[in-house]
């Protein structure tokens, strides 16, 4: 499709991805540069941050970021703003990625050898002194925490009341993951606890934060409560989309290992409304005779209430955006990308 055959709104967003993408290019080079003069070992966890950039994704976080600087009529004078806070995001997300994969023990991201395992791999095959497994994870642990201090120099000209709101995000992110962990280990069966941990540590910063962040640099705060409602609806879709890829994706589309959710015991909201229908999978879940293969075979009901639920918060999202004070176009374009968003296949 060429540039003329996009709307008018996708195209302006595009345009200011594509500022996104050289920023956070040009960023990673000027640092791996800088490293490898000190030492070639510099280039370890750069590379590392680096490689997950560059293996593409959806970039979901840094369009609803801009989309929501743009619908909110932000000018050219902050367009700088916002291309550094939409590459802060997903800098931040590829450093949340990569710890991720060490806490779920995944040995595959976008396709490719995760961070802990590639640099696992390049400690046996290079006879190196200690525990490979350990190394591995203690690279990844590193890198990861280096793309989030990259991410916040990137930011650090954001006005207060936008810095606000992204360390609220961050925190966020992080309270979410750790009550993932502990929700797991536990075998806690509670729909609203599990609901918000889903919409915390991945539906929030995916789209709810990044589109009140970009409206905050337009300095449209009148646009939070549609956004809030907009964001809240669609970040749950994306949660229960993405839990039920975990479990009934396809691995090569996905990018990582589909299952592992369900080795992982995490109490997802598609395993919690099993539960609560199911009295067998509540018995599976909350015991010691967690059995994956049966639990997944009685998952069949609740896919289908799931994608019930999907449809319901689409609805709801575009509801929002009709009381929305937001230009036909962008009304319209945000639709899209809602539908975008809750019927993916990755």
């Amino acid at each position: 499709m060429s540039r003329s055959q996009v709307p008018q709104a996708r195209a302006a967003r595009l345009a200011v991805l594509e500022k996104v993408e050289r920023r956070l290019a040009g960023f990673l080079t000027a640092e791996r540069d800088h490293w490898v003069r000190v030492d070639p070992r510099g280039a370890v966890p750069v590379d590392a941050v680096t490689g997950l950039v560059a293996a593409g994704g959806k970039r979901l976080r840094p369009a609803f970021c801009v989309s929501g600087f743009l619908a909110a009529g932000g000018e050219a004078a902050d367009e700088q703003l916002v291309v550094d806070c939409a590459a802060g995001i997903e800098l931040v997300h590829t450093g949340a990625l990569v710890h991720d994969d060490v806490l779920d023990a995944s040995e595959l991201r976008r396709g490719v050898p995760a961070v802990h395992t590639r640099e696992s791999a390049t400690h046996i095959a290079s006879g190196w002194r200690g525990e490979p497994r350990r190394y591995g994870e203690g690279v990844a642990i590193l890198s990861g925490a280096l793309a989030q201090i990259y991410a916040e120099r990137l930011v650090r000209d954001l006005p207060p009341v936008v810095r606000d709101l992204w360390g609220e995000m961050l925190t966020e992110i992080q309270m979410g993951q750790f009550l993932d962990m502990a929700v797991a280990a536990e075998g806690v069966i509670e729909p609203e606890l599990s609901r918000w941990v889903a919409v915390c540590k991945s539906g929030r910063y995916s789209i709810h934060r990044p589109l009140l962040l970009g409206a905050a640099i337009a300095g449209r705060p009148d646009l939070a409560p549609a956004f809030e409602e907009y964001g809240e609806a669609l970040g749950e879709a994306f949660q229960l989309r993405d839990d039920l890829i975990g479990v009934f994706g396809d691995s090569d589309a996905a990018g990582k290992p589909v299952g592992l959710d369900l080795e992982q015991h995490k109490m997802t909201l598609l395993l919690v409304e099993a539960a609560e229908r199911d009295e067998r999978v509540r018995k599976l879940i909350s015991g010691n005779d967690w059995d994956t293969e049966e639990i997944l075979d009685r998952l069949g009901e609740s896919r289908l209430r799931i994608e019930q639920r999907i449809d319901e918060l689409v609805a709801r999202a575009r509801t929002a955006l009709e009381r929305a004070d937001l230009d036909d176009a962008w009304r319209a374009e945000l639709g899209v990308m809602a539908d975008e968003v809750a019927y993916r296949s990755r």
